[in-house]
Parts: structure tokens; sequence; C-alpha cells
């Protein structure tokens, strides 16, 4: 594994626009997880564990280069919530449901 990366543009935009189709979506995503796993390493010895940590090996420090990393190798998909969950109790199941990988998320038409 190298020490730093080559350069300052890795992962390569089109990289990542090839799992997103929206650069909107694609820095809303990032941004999000970006902010998981700078709580992750936050609550580090508080030992609550209820935050997903980085899902790749990176040479990287800053989470949005992290997330960023994740993104490009499929680690981090959008998932639509279902018309169904409406309510705050249906979003929160959906929601838990997915991250425990109890149920499969909806890949976006877009």
């Amino acid at each position: 594994m190298p020490d730093r990366r080559a350069s300052l543009t890795e992962p390569r935009i089109e990289n990542l626009l090839a799992r997103e189709d929206s650069k909107f979506t694609l820095v809303t995503l990032a941004a999000r997880r970006a902010r998981e796993i700078n709580d992750y390493y936050n609550q580090l010895g508080e030992g609550l564990g209820k935050i997903v940590p980085p899902q790749v090996t990176s040479v990287s420090r800053k989470p949005l280069s992290i997330a960023l990393e994740e993104i490009e190798v499929g680690k981090i998909v959008k998932a639509d919530l279902p018309p169904e969950a409406e309510d705050t109790e249906d979003l929160e199941a959906v929601v838990s449901a997915v991250m425990f990988g109890e149920a499969e998320p909806e890949p976006s038409a877009g």
C-alpha cells in the first residue's frame, strides 16, 4: 500500500459518477457519510459502537476522502425509502433495517 496518493484528484470524478449519476447526489452522499465517519472517530473512546466504522482501508485521514473512497468501491450506496414509510416510526424501522442488513436498499432511479 502506498504511503501517499499519487495526486489530489483521487478518486477520480469519472469513477464516482459511474456509481452515482448526479453530482448533487454524490456530494450529499459523501458529506453525510463523512459526518458519520467523523462521529465514529469522536465516539471511539466511549464504547458506544452505534456508528459504522470506515469500510475501506485508506491512507487518507480526512473523513470526506474516506467517504469518497467508500463510494468509489461501492461500499456506500444511496437508498431510496419506500413511499409507505410516511410516519417517523416507519421511517426509523426502515432505516435501521437497511443499516443492520435486514433489508436491501432499493436502487435509485436517478
